[in-house]
């Protein structure tokens, strides 16, 4: 049997708790914080000072996973408990929400600390980074200034306390209930959201225990819970199915930062993948809308390849359209046969690069974010001809098609070689025949007018006959 991660205690790094132990200040609390059933039972735990120093940030923050796993997918474990990893976690946090970062600082400036951070026996803080950070720059700009020294924490149970250490899984809903909190802080990035879901999904906590972490979603139950978990998995986790699909496509597993930084990030891709799954992946992979499109299942390869390297452009100029824009109009572009077949010329472009393109001046290779942009450069010219040309075939069919044309249509996709009744499950057998009727009712409506339109014409052709034949 596998080790259950989830229900293990977190290690505590008994040197760190003893200098936390040794250094922090009782002051006073009053406020239960959502760790274990401390709010139900009105339990309050000790608050006290501790140097900014001892405490440090901690790597399974969801506010930087896509920064960690793609450090840690192209260069090994991160070590959050050495100077370097802090360092670098403080990078992460600094370049991720700069502007709410900013806000935060002003308002530290302003009036300190309001809320109590939270953190291990060892001083990894749970809720709080941010604040760290903050309390880090703002000690290194005013130095000696007491206000900066500490921070206000609770401390989760340590080996010397009458109460079981915290599990992984006990510290992972806690972060989730703090993320869930709408106190006016950060909201987390929606990519770093989807990342930090899955990790609590791949650790044993399901989607619907951390929307029932939730207050808004606490209540609900039956439909309505499953319409939420549906929704989040439609918002979050399908997307960022697509997108490992994406960065396996281009040998890259896990750079998710090579997708987005964050909010600010004006290469962002996120959007485009939730554009991409919403309104095109979804349609592809629904028989009756595949039909609808005039799209066979053996294309569905060539249609996420062609999306793909168009998300990877990004930007198409002259088209004044980005990635995720492009998405949303792809399905009425495939439904178009002139322009699908222009995209799919795109299928032939290579997703990699010649080693040569792929390395700098010294012979070392490049980053995977600067091959994109050599990637992107290279083959600029055939990515925007081609979707332009789609687009106006489509515009062009657009201003073109007739009543005749649309009819002709129509016709096909009934005579469509998938029209076979025998595979329609036998539960839609009445939603199949009430769509029968509406077509036969409207059929009838459409030809009525033709025979009306006609019978009008020819009144007035023989109203015209006359009065040539009187002058």
């Amino acid at each position: 049997m596998g080790r259950d991660i989830k229900n293990e205690v977190r290690p505590i790094i008994i040197e760190f708790a003893d200098q936390i132990a040794g250094a922090k200040i009782e002051i006073a609390n009053d406020k239960p914080i959502p760790f274990r059933d401390d709010k139900e039972s009105n339990k309050v735990r000790k608050a006290y000072k501790v140097p900014i120093d001892l405490l440090r940030f901690r790597k399974d923050n969801g506010r930087i996973a896509s920064d960690v796993l793609t450090w840690e997918n192209s260069k090994g474990p991160l070590n959050e408990t050495t100077d370097f990893g802090q360092a670098l976690l403080k990078r992460f946090l600094e370049f991720k929400d700069p502007e709410p970062t900013t806000d935060l600082t002003n308002l530290i400036i302003k009036d300190g600390q309001d809320e109590m951070a939270v953190i291990t026996a060892d001083g990894f803080l749970i809720n709080g980074n941010r604040r760290k950070m903050v309390f880090d720059n703002l000690q290194e700009k005013f130095k000696g200034n007491e206000k900066y020294k500490y921070l206000k924490v609770v401390i989760l149970p340590g080996p010397k306390d009458n109460e079981p250490l915290p599990t992984n899984i006990e510290i992972e809903r806690l972060e989730n209930r703090y993320q869930l909190i709408r106190t006016g802080k950060a909201e987390y990035y929606n990519f770093d959201k989807a990342l930090s879901i899955k990790r609590k999904i791949d650790l044993g906590i399901t989607l619907e225990e951390q929307l029932k972490d939730d207050a808004n979603f606490f209540p609900l139950t039956g439909n309505a819970l499953k319409r939420k978990i549906q929704e989040f998995e439609d918002e979050y986790l399908k997307p960022l199915e697509c997108i490992d699909k994406y960065l396996e496509y281009l040998k890259r597993p896990g750079h998710y930062n090579t997708i987005s930084e964050g909010r600010g990030d004006s290469e962002g891709r996120w959007q485009a993948f939730l554009d991409y799954y919403r309104i095109v992946y979804k349609k592809l992979n629904d028989e009756r809308q595949r039909i609808k499109l005039n799209i066979q299942e053996d294309e569905i390869g060539k249609i996420e390849n062609v999306a793909f390297k168009i998300i990877r452009k990004r930007e198409l100029s002259g088209l004044d359209k980005k990635a995720h824009q492009i998405m949303r109009d792809l399905p009425k572009l495939l439904g178009n046969a002139q322009a699908k077949k222009e995209l799919f010329t795109l299928v032939k472009i290579d997703f990699d690069l010649p080693k040569e393109e792929a390395t700098d001046e010294e012979g070392k290779p490049v980053d995977e974010k600067t091959k994109d942009i050599i990637w992107g450069n290279k083959y600029a010219k055939e990515v925007i001809w081609h979707v332009k040309k789609a687009y106006d075939f489509f515009d062009q069919k657009k201003d073109q098609d007739t009543p005749i044309e649309l009819l002709n249509a129509a016709l096909d996709k009934l005579n469509h070689g998938n029209m076979d009744v025998k595979a329609v499950e036998l539960g839609r057998i009445d939603e199949a025949m009430k769509l029968t009727r509406d077509i036969q009712v409207k059929a009838n409506e459409i030809e009525h007018a033709f025979y009306e339109l006609k019978k009008n014409k020819g009144k007035l052709n023989n109203k015209f006959k006359n009065k040539k034949t009187r002058k």
